[in-house]
């Protein structure tokens, strides 16, 4: 992996770009596929998608899940000032996530 994951699971997030654009949520899963990482963000870019039977009781049909978004298109949230990009300081040994606009721990 070349960048550094800067977004983890269970963050808040707000979708600065596509068509769910200002959409806020929260990171469900983050994951890499061929040195491209992806976010699935929770309530957001739904897509319809069909699903098979795989058996007699099993309902099929069309289901609408989250498809996943490029990491470049989310933005973390600050609680004090909102959409933010994300710093790092030395809290001892220690390395903690700050935001670069107010200089709060994330």
């Amino acid at each position: 992996m070349n960048q550094k994951v800067k977004i983890r699971r269970d963050d808040n997030v707000e979708i600065i770009a596509g068509k769910d654009k200002g959409k806020r949520g929260t990171v469900i899963r983050v994951f890499e596929k061929n040195n491209k990482v992806r976010v699935v963000v929770g309530g957001a870019n739904i897509v319809k998608k069909a699903i098979k039977r795989r058996s007699q009781q099993d309902a099929g049909g069309i289901a609408e899940v989250e498809a996943p978004l490029d990491i470049s298109n989310v933005a973390l949230v600050c609680k004090k000032c909102g959409p933010t990009r994300i710093g790092y300081k030395l809290d001892g040994d220690k390395k903690v996530r700050v935001c670069r606009k107010c200089g709060e721990t994330l």
